[in-house]
């Protein structure tokens, strides 16, 4: 880390990825002020190590740092921003200040649409098991590592690089796994081919004599297979022809085992704890980054077969009278069929009923074809209004009119949490699995479901 003394003040503290930046800097002993709109568990979770938190934006908030960080999503109006730099105080984005943390480590970085949570925080705890002590910085919480950003006292870190607004620009990586090219954020990008070529550009990032490491199932991410100029490019998936390939999949309601194969060499039977297609890539990606950073197959077999996954990826919330309850992050419709498949595949003979909260009404608006027809394998969908973020309405794509649109299954809207758990336990009967999913506060209808069971 280069010299930070502080104070530091992060602005939209309460994000998953300024949250590990707060609670990273707590851990060096910095001192760290924060706000943001709204109190969370992440911002409790800044204040219990020591940093101290303002709801809401104001110029009052600002104290007298030394340097003010800010999330991308916040804009030049804040009132934090604008007295920063009223007053001369040195004002950068999150992902310059990750950099800046990350300094002196060798950095493997993980990107891609879909699955990069999932794949950063497989890659850090086998990494962990193998005793490298990582440093991490993952953009959910993972359950095995107890949490989303630490130290570590290796020379390794993991970062889950964002590509929201050209965040991940930033890194320059050892190693560089890209899970996915699936056009997202087009709030922000305007065209695929924006959003394409930033994926490009951040391969062409990755150190001479690095990894470039591309999923071969996925047409977006191949497509990038040579383009890392002066570093090693590699692939990985399920089809033939891959550097890295998982073949053989079995697959049960416990999980699934797959052979793992280098080029003509196989080396061995792998099992993971979730049955889904996509968990097989993610850890197959994994599997093929802590091999080549020296990693026995034994220590990431071990590791794979315990693993719990990270918080909000097909998490168990709790069960009641025969119904139980989940929760998943997916916010995109590719997201949404991996997931239901994941659970057709885990629940075989189990109605499934769906609780989706949209996540901004841009994204409703440029997938909402996808929207209307990724809904297949469940029996029952309750869309609840939309979790707006940093967004005004559009006319005409509401989750109402999300809602109206779906033809299958049958849908229906829930204008709040109360009337969306309400509905979803009047349409439940003893054996139906509960799935809550969407990437804002609908984490909170699965508790409001379990109440009213019980």
């Amino acid at each position: 880390m280069s010299d930070i003394s502080g104070p530091v003040h992060l602005i939209g503290v309460g994000g998953i990825h300024m949250s590990a930046i707060a609670l990273l800097l707590l851990e060096k002993g910095v001192a760290v002020t924060g706000s943001d709109l709204r109190r969370s568990e992440l911002t409790e979770k800044v204040e219990r190590a020591g940093g101290r938190v303002a709801e809401g934006h104001s110029a009052t908030n600002l104290g007298n740092p030394a340097l003010v960080v800010t999330t991308a999503a916040a804009n030049d109006e804040n009132p934090e921003i604008v007295e920063a730099r009223r007053r001369g105080i040195p004002v950068i984005l999150r992902a310059e200040m990750v950099a800046r943390l990350m300094e002196g480590k060798r950095v493997i970085a993980v990107t891609g649409a879909h699955g990069k949570t999932t794949t950063s925080s497989l890659i850090a705890f086998i990494l962990r098991k193998a005793g490298r002590n990582p440093m991490y910085l993952l953009g959910g919480e993972s359950i095995d590592l107890d949490g989303h950003a630490a130290w570590g006292g290796g020379d390794v870190c993991v970062v889950e690089a964002d590509e929201y607004k050209r965040a991940f620009h930033e890194y320059r990586p050892q190693v560089a796994v890209i899970t996915n090219v699936e056009p997202d954020h087009l709030d922000y990008y305007g065209t695929e081919a924006a959003y394409h070529e930033a994926f490009a550009h951040f391969a062409s990032l990755v150190q001479p004599g690095g990894l470039l490491l591309v999923c071969a199932d996925d047409p977006g991410s191949a497509r990038l297979n040579k383009a890392a100029k002066s570093a090693r490019n590699q692939t990985y998936g399920t089809t033939g022809g891959s550097d890295w390939a998982a073949t053989v999949i079995e697959k049960d309601a416990r999980g699934a085992t797959f052979i793992v194969s280098a080029a003509e060499d196989v080396l061995g039977e792998l099992r993971v704890p979730f049955p889904g297609d996509h968990f097989i890539r993610n850890a197959l990606a994994a599997t093929a980054v802590c091999l080549q950073e020296g990693v026995n197959l034994d220590t990431i077999r071990g590791a794979l077969a315990k693993v719990h996954g990270a918080h909000r990826r097909f998490e168990t919330v709790g069960e009641a009278h025969g119904i139980l309850v989940m929760d998943d992050y997916a916010h995109h419709p590719t997201e949404v069929r991996s997931t239901i498949a994941t659970a057709r595949a885990a629940f075989p003979e189990r109605r499934l009923i769906v609780v989706y909260q949209p996540h901004t009404y841009t994204r409703i608006a440029y997938l909402w074809d996808e929207w209307t027809r990724c809904w297949d394998g469940i029996e029952e969908l309750i869309v609840l209004e939309t979790y707006a973020a940093r967004e005004t309405p559009l006319e005409g794509k509401s989750a109402k009119d999300l809602a109206d649109a779906i033809t299958g299954p049958s849908a229906r809207y829930a204008r709040t949490f109360d009337d969306a758990a309400g509905q979803a336990v009047a349409l439940a009967h003893p054996g139906d699995v509960i799935f809550t999913m969407g990437a804002g506060d609908v984490i909170e209808v699965g508790p409001k479901i379990l109440e009213r069971l019980s």
